[in-house]
């Protein structure tokens, strides 16, 4: 029996089970799925977890039950692979034939001194709900800064607008505009939505420091009630301790076929895998759809194909309930409809993946 280890129920995880379950998977392949948690849960709306606007229900999707499929829980302490091995923080080691990667990303905090300490996340679920009993345990007219003006810090600053609209909401950006890598018209539609609806968003912002209840932007001290990070990531610990090569950003070179270069047998998926791309769910799942044809052609003894490019449909975001933003096909999209794509789109993957 060949054991193919999975490590991570996240986005692509959860599309190379679902892909490999759905296909003419042979008799001798054991599937082992490794995850801290019993679900699998919806990284992309972890901002609306923390906001207060959904509940935790709400974002968590079960495990595919099949009898191909054994689900263990437990904490990865890391990864031998001259041995085969993964070795687990309180449990015995698991061996593996072959091995995805997708272990997730974590917090990048680009050594300002104080911000692992005193900033709240939205990496993990149980960061999000940590964040949620922050931010909505505040009394009212407390002021909270948010960190990084990427998607996930436009989102989480509208998506808390509507939750407690008594709050003072502090954006910091290091662009001159939001949302600088977008169009100009897409990213004022943006900058102009936060004003009108009594967001602050502080461009050209360079956080030096934190200390509990303070920022220093450009040395400049601003009280805060609370505080979240998210202006950056990083492959998670286990793979940044990997001895295997990597990109500047610490994520690891791939073959074109998605395995080590060294090692036709090791996969990696996701944020911890070096692709053209910026990491996102979209990309995981691509990246999935192909290796769940690699493995095939591999237990099988199928001389490997090239792989066609990734191409993604685009990047969708919200400003609230009722308004989104987003780029489709070079095409950029303001107010509702890409707020309502983008609910359809979720609504469509729950389905499905369930």
């Amino acid at each position: 029996m060949k054991k193919l280890v999975i490590l991570g129920a996240g986005y692509g995880g959860m599309k190379i089970i679902h892909g490999l379950l759905d296909s003419d998977l042979p008799e001798d392949i054991q599937i082992t799925l490794v995850d801290r948690l019993p679900y699998h849960c919806l990284k992309t709306e972890y901002y609306a977890l923390a906001a207060g606007t959904v509940s935790d229900h709400h974002i968590r999707v079960s495990f595919p039950e099949d009898s191909r499929v054994i689900v263990k829980y437990g904490e990865v302490e890391d990864i031998d692979l001259d041995n085969k091995k993964i070795n687990f923080e309180n449990d015995e080691p698991l061996e593996y034939d072959d091995l995805i990667i997708g272990l997730g990303c974590e917090d990048k905090y680009h050594g300002v001194p104080g911000a692992p300490e005193h900033t709240l996340s939205i990496q993990t679920i149980d960061k999000s709900r940590e964040t949620y009993q922050k931010l909505n345990n505040l009394p009212p007219k407390a002021i909270v800064g948010i960190v990084g003006a990427g998607l996930s810090g436009v989102e989480l600053a509208s998506e808390l607008r509507e939750s407690r609209p008594d709050l003072s909401i502090k954006l910091f950006d290091r662009g001159e505009t939001i949302l600088s890598a977008f169009p100009k018209r897409l990213s004022n539609y943006v900058q102009k939505w936060f004003i009108d609806h009594g967001v602050e968003v502080v461009n050209k912002s360079n956080i030096t420091r934190v200390e509990p209840n303070m920022l220093y932007n450009n040395d400049e001290v601003i009280p805060c009630d609370a505080i979240v990070w998210t202006a950056g990531i990083q492959p998670n610990r286990v793979v940044r301790e990997l001895d295997v090569e990597k990109d500047e950003s610490g994520r690891i070179v791939l073959s074109p076929h998605h395995h080590l270069p060294d090692d036709p047998h090791v996969f990696v998926v996701g944020d911890c895998a070096s692709l053209p791309h910026a990491p996102s769910a979209q990309l995981a799942e691509g990246q999935g759809d192909q290796i769940v044809e690699v493995l095939l052609k591999l237990w099988k003894d199928e001389p490997l194909e090239d792989l066609p490019k990734i191409k993604l449909k685009g990047v969708l975001g919200s400003l609230g309930k009722k308004h989104g933003f987003g780029m489709m096909k070079g095409t950029a999209l303001t107010g509702r409809v890409p707020r309502l794509l983008k609910s359809g789109i979720l609504w469509m993957y729950k389905y499905h993946t369930n």
